[in-house]
């Protein structure tokens, strides 16, 4: 039997800063951790296991027949909690891929994990992400939307230059949304954690910048549709669409609902299938006035 030399983390905390408790939210009576390690396990690339330094974490997800690793309480980013999980995960040093899926993604298509893998197939490429294009002015002026700005060097894919949340690059073309899902050569997961808090990462509060700081290559697969964002939490107002069955819903929410809404991507608060008929989604008031991002570096691990 050929052991897989892939290994999914998600790294999940509850004192999330815009919402705590977030991978416990109840979503169509499941936890959002759950569903999230659900989606890892059907993407069939590797062990999946949860990474958390909450034991109502641990014990939900085991409750699931998922795998959890405790963590300590006081890292300062999810990179730096998976590289903590790896060591207790993989101690051989058998995963030479490291998949950092974040824990607040329930919605994220199994093909896009898979996909995640494909730029390592480049061996320069240090680390792998994603990236999508933009379509809407609010998405391209909204500075939670971390933009990926990169020079194509193969189709469908970029060779990231810099990650920003100002709205960039300026003038004409395209723009990208970055989706934070990486995934790691193990030795770059390894020197990626070695390194100081770079002073960009600092300013942006993007700690991806740390690893291009110290000449690190990221490449980021370009989504050809949308179908892989993260939920920023926080509190709003619902909108209800139909359909059938929960994980219908959310593919219905991948393909359809996104498409809808597409320019409030950034802004749904949550996701609740808790109806017969379909699943409300929440976002903040469009009346209220746009804040600056609360996101730290560590704002990844959820």
């Amino acid at each position: 039997m050929t052991v897989s030399r892939t290994l999914v983390i998600i790294p999940a905390r509850m004192a999330a800063s815009r919402l705590p408790g977030k991978p416990l939210l109840d979503i169509a009576g499941l936890p959002m951790i759950v569903h999230v390690l659900r989606r890892a396990e059907a993407a069939g690339i590797g062990r999946v296991a949860v990474a958390t330094d909450t034991p109502d974490i641990a014990v939900a997800v085991m409750a699931h027949g998922g795998e959890a690793v405790m963590t300590r309480a006081d890292h300062p980013s999810g990179s730096d909690r998976i590289f903590e999980a790896l060591g207790k995960l993989d101690p051989k040093g058998d995963a030479e891929i490291i998949v950092n899926l974040q824990g607040d993604f329930p919605t994220i298509r199994t093909d896009n994990i898979r996909n995640v893998l494909r730029p390592l197939a480049d061996p320069a490429v240090d680390i792998a992400t994603l990236a999508a294009e933009i379509h809407t002015e609010e998405e391209s002026t909204n500075p939670n939307v971390v933009k990926a700005v990169g020079t194509v060097v193969s189709p469908g894919r970029l060779r990231a230059l810099y990650f920003t949340r100002a709205t960039a690059p300026y003038g004409d073309g395209p723009r990208y949304h970055h989706i934070g899902l990486y995934a790691y050569r193990r030795a770059a997961l390894e020197r990626f954690v070695s390194l100081p808090p770079s002073a960009l990462e600092q300013q942006e509060k993007l700690e991806q910048l740390r690893a291009l700081e110290a000449g690190m290559r990221i490449a980021a697969l370009r989504l050809d549709e949308r179908g892989a964002w993260e939920m920023d939490l926080d509190s709003g107002v619902t909108v209800r669409l139909g359909r059938r069955d929960v994980e219908d819903r959310i593919d219905r929410f991948i393909h359809t609902a996104s498409q809808v809404i597409a320019h409030r991507l950034s802004e749904i608060t949550y996701i609740d299938m808790r109806y017969s008929n379909g699943f409300a989604i929440g976002w903040r008031n469009p009346s209220a006035p746009a804040s600056a991002p609360s996101k730290r570096a560590d704002d990844a691990d959820v």
